[in-house]
């Protein structure tokens, strides 16, 4: 019986790192994103010990964290190279990062709470 148990302790491992981590995700909106970084961190840290499907939710957690991190710089720069590029009108194309970067926000926040619903349940993400 012991056996089983520490078995089930070792396959646990990390599970309130990742918990803490979506929760972080969840509420970096009103951290202004310094709160996903926190958790950026703590997933880096936590996913080296993490096993079996445990390890999915700190791999996605990396994974989504580069993505949004990504997606919004590049609408960024690609607005100001067409700003520079047409003067005035292209002030205009500074409409567009703002437009994705609350899509993106919202799809962080979304994929954070399916993250920790499929955390609870014990299933692990892809």
């Amino acid at each position: 019986m012991t056996d089983e148990r520490d078995h089930d302790l070792v396959a646990e491992e990390g599970r309130p790192a990742a918990a803490v981590v979506w929760l972080l995700y969840i509420l970096s909106i009103p951290s202004a994103g310094t709160l996903a970084i926190v958790g950026l961190i703590v997933g880096y840290v936590a996913r080296g010990s993490a096993r079996g499907w445990i390890r999915t939710h700190f791999d996605q957690q990396i994974r989504i964290f580069w993505q949004s991190f990504w997606w919004h710089i590049l609408p960024w720069v690609i607005a100001a190279i067409v700003a520079v590029a047409f003067g005035p009108v292209g002030l205009l194309a500074l409409l567009l990062p703002l437009l994705v970067n609350l899509i993106l926000l919202i799809w962080f926040t979304v994929v954070s709470v399916f993250g920790l619903i499929a955390l609870v349940q014990a299933k692990p993400v892809s």
